[in-house]
């Protein structure tokens, strides 16, 4: 049978069966369990495709799983305090916790703590990350909503604290969850919040471009990947789509359910506190405290599975399935490093002992090797000069530099197709 192409990734509080399980999104077999510890809400996250981790509920560490090795839990990244929510950047290259009212910010490679953002005046309630990695959002008890460029957050000059780029300031409950739409920079950001309300953001602008009243708090939100639908997790149980294509959408509304796609989902018995829809927009995953995690056909808005557990759903999520997943004898690239729970290791005795000094490199292109583009541009632009010249007649100069400049041209062919013989090797190798 071949892998799956997406999985349903699942947890709940109780942890008896195993503290996180993935299922097959259409059939809804078990094909994995990784056991050990449960995971608090909002804080299992994958990392880079290789690493499982998940935030230890009411404990101060991080359990992580190698994705492939599901028997036993392998490490355990201690924290300074309890964390509340848990996320990695798309690219697996920063892992971001918060603990209290505080975001840390580590570099996965290194294990270094990069920075501890300290703007939230309350506990955090969710973190999360654009997908092309250069925003991340967070929301608190402190009903505030901040939008952080991450350039800003791991920059170099400590003697200019980070600003977040947007304060969102529009909720008058905790914030519950957030759901970041695609575009990176350019994406839309919705936000549940217990004052019965959802609202939709522009990052680009910082501009809030709706807010829906319910009649319930909200616990839970995600869109669609088209972005023409909504969903929103209530505390009662049932789950509200919204239509975002309706021809009578105002910026503030109150949710009434009609034929223009404004529908509600029932069969929840407690409050939705997860939601996840298919990567092609006709599925939606949820999960509640009622110990349930359901599969919803999104047209016909029934429900098709049911996957029950031991406590309630803290995590649901529906993900591409990662293909170390399905390779037994695969490894990480890189094995995790230890992390630091101090800005300043050295001050506090950690990593004394390797020797080594950190080097954090700043995004200077003037760093980096030239690449192939980079280099074709530069040759032609000399080539030009050198045409330009030879009008002139510039005498045997001109011809040793045509004849320097055509072998480099043949030079860099060669790498060029010996490049594309190797991606063309590596594609079409038999899995």
């Amino acid at each position: 049978m071949a892998a799956p192409m997406e999985v349903v990734v699942c947890a709940d509080s109780a942890g008896q069966l195993w503290n996180c399980a993935v299922f097959d999104l259409h059939s809804g077999t078990n094909l994995f369990s990784y056991r050990g510890g449960n995971s608090s809400a909002r804080s299992l996250t994958v990392l880079n495709g290789e690493f499982i981790l998940g935030a230890q509920l009411g404990k101060n560490f991080i359990n992580v799983w190698e994705i492939q090795r599901k028997d036993q839990l392998q490490q355990k990244i201690v924290c300074p305090g309890i964390v509340t929510c848990l996320t990695a950047s798309p690219d697996g290259l920063y892992l971001l916790a918060g603990i209290a009212e505080a975001i840390y910010v580590w570099e996965v490679s290194s294990g270094s703590l990069l920075a501890i953002l300290n703007r939230h005046y309350q506990d955090l309630t969710c973190l999360r990350f654009t997908d092309d990695s250069s925003h991340f959002i967070s929301g608190g008890k402190d009903n505030l909503v901040l939008v952080w460029s991450l350039t800003s957050v791991v920059q170099l000059d400590s003697s200019h604290p980070p600003e977040p780029r947007h304060v969102w300031a529009r909720h008058s409950l905790p914030v519950t969850d957030i759901h970041c739409g695609l575009m990176g920079a350019q994406a839309r950001v919705a936000t549940a919040s217990l004052d019965q309300t959802v609202k939709l953001w522009e990052i680009s602008s910082g501009e809030m471009l709706l807010s829906i009243l319910f009649d319930v708090g909200i616990m839970s939100v995600t869109l669609d990947p088209c972005e023409y639908f909504l969903f929103c997790g209530g505390s009662d149980g049932n789950i509200f789509q919204v239509s975002l294509c309706s021809t009578h959408l105002s910026r503030e509304k109150t949710f009434q359910s009609d034929n223009e796609g404004n529908q509600v989902f029932k069969g929840h018995r407690n409050l939705v506190t997860c939601l996840s829809v298919s990567m092609d927009g006709t599925l939606l995953l949820s999960g509640s405290h009622d110990e349930t995690a359901r599969l919803w056909d999104i047209q016909s808005k029934q429900s098709i599975r049911t996957i029950n557990h031991k406590g309630p759903v803290t995590n649901a999520s529906i993900i591409l399935a990662p293909a170390n997943m399905f390779l037994p004898d695969s490894r990480p690239a890189v094995p995790l490093p230890r992390f630091s729970r101090h800005l300043n290791p050295s001050e506090q005795g950690e990593g004394t002992e390797s020797g080594g000094v950190s080097l954090r490199l700043g995004p200077s292109s003037q760093a980096l090797e030239e690449t192939y583009l980079e280099k074709a541009e530069k040759l032609y632009s000399l080539m030009c000069a050198v045409t330009d010249k030879s009008v002139f007649g510039d005498g045997e100069n001109t011809k040793v530099r045509v004849s320097e400049l055509e072998e480099e041209v043949q030079t860099l062919k060669k790498i060029n197709k010996d490049l594309y013989d190797f991606s063309t090797q590596l594609l079409t190798k038999p899995s």
